[in-house]
């Protein structure tokens, strides 16, 4: 039994990416594993100020908000789920702020396996690949990760679309395979 962490990141209540996120926790869930998707939407995450205070303190910031429980829950996962629309060929501000806090803790981030769902409302996967290239660049800086799959689901913008195509049969059999 692996410990699934789903990071959703949409900051609308049962959008599109959060639903392919469920989807995905499902299937992890019949595979009999631990999972816990957390909605970054419903969390106080302040942004970094950048004071360096935890490269001094041994990880510790100075902010008192939630990314110290999601800190470590991070760090006890063994599969991490990154679930974002996508902003302007970008991640959305709710991830980018997440990572960016993870500045405290990352170095402890070993062992993942590491799966990226990505929506769009606009038609063709090229307007992901942006985010696509973040996500790596932010995940490669953790030891010994291994990137498992990755799902972009293009042209949904309305709630309720990704629900009307065979994406979240995708998402199923993703987690299933975890």
């Amino acid at each position: 039994m692996k410990k699934v962490l789903i990071l959703s990141s949409s900051p609308r209540a049962n959008g599109n990416s959060e639903y392919l996120c469920k989807m995905f926790a499902a299937g992890a869930r019949e595979s009999e594993h631990d999972v816990e998707l957390i909605k970054l939407r419903d969390k106080k995450i302040q942004y970094c100020t950048g004071c360096g205070y935890c490269f001094k303190n041994k990880g510790k910031c100075t902010q008192k908000d939630d990314m110290q429980e999601l800190g470590e829950k991070m760090i006890a996962a063994d599969v991490l789920v990154f679930a974002t629309p996508v902003y302007f060929y970008s991640m959305s501000a709710q991830l980018k702020t997440f990572i960016d806090r993870t500045c405290s803790f990352y170095t402890l981030v070993k062992d993942k396996e590491v799966y990226y769902i990505i929506t769009a409302a606009e038609s063709g996967t090229d307007v992901m690949q942006t985010t696509v290239t973040e996500l790596r660049g932010y995940t490669e800086c953790f030891e010994n990760t291994t990137e498992v799959d990755v799902l972009l689901v293009d042209g949904v913008w309305e709630k309720g679309e990704a629900e009307t195509s065979t994406h979240g049969v995708t998402a199923f059999q993703m987690g299933k395979n975890v």
